[in-house]
Parts: C-alpha cells; structure tokens; sequence
C-alpha cells in the first residue's frame, strides 16, 4: 500500500491533501446547515478570524500523521508532511498579512 512507502512526494502529498479533507470535515460539523460550501470558503476569504482558527484546526491532521510517520519511522514521508504543513503556515501568515 502506498501509505507504507517511507517517500518524500508521498508526505507532501499526504500533508496538502490531509488539512483539505479536515477543513471539508469542520465545514460538514459546523457550517453544511447554516450555508453552502461555497459561502465557506468566501467566509474564510473575508474572515480572517475565522481562517486563523480553521487553518489550526486543519493543519492538525497533518500532526497526526506526522506522529504516526516518525513513530514507524518513516523518516521521508514525515519530513514530506512537516514541509506541506510549512507551506501552508506560510501561506496563511502571507495571506493574513497582504490582504
């Protein structure tokens, strides 16, 4: 199975998909009887609030798996994940700070 391969391009797939999935999850939990899915991602746009908060909680997928790779010492992929989640900490912060 291609989640027991210790690579670099399987992490950082893993850690760009993993926050998307989990950001999708917080939509259906909180907001799917409120508004569309859409208006929450528009929410976000504008909210910077709201983005700050959805993006930790989005970003702690990744920690899981970042936790279970390093604990099976999968090295590679860890290293792949901690980049994603770099990535997409950066990107907030710049997002944040531009708009």
């Amino acid at each position: 199975m291609i989640f027991k391969k210790d690579n670099l391009k399987i992490g950082i797939g893993i850690g760009l998909v993993a926050p998307l999935v989990a950001m999708i999850i917080y939509y259906y939990w909180n907001f799917s009887r409120a508004m569309t899915m859409s208006e929450y991602f528009n929410l976000l746009v504008t909210n910077k609030q709201l983005l700050t908060g959805v993006s930790s909680i989005s970003l702690i997928a990744n920690a899981i798996f970042f936790t279970i790779y390093i604990n099976t010492h999968r090295d590679k992929t860890a290293k792949g994940i901690f980049v994603a989640t770099l990535a997409y900490g950066i990107a907030v912060l710049v997002y944040k700070l531009v708009s």
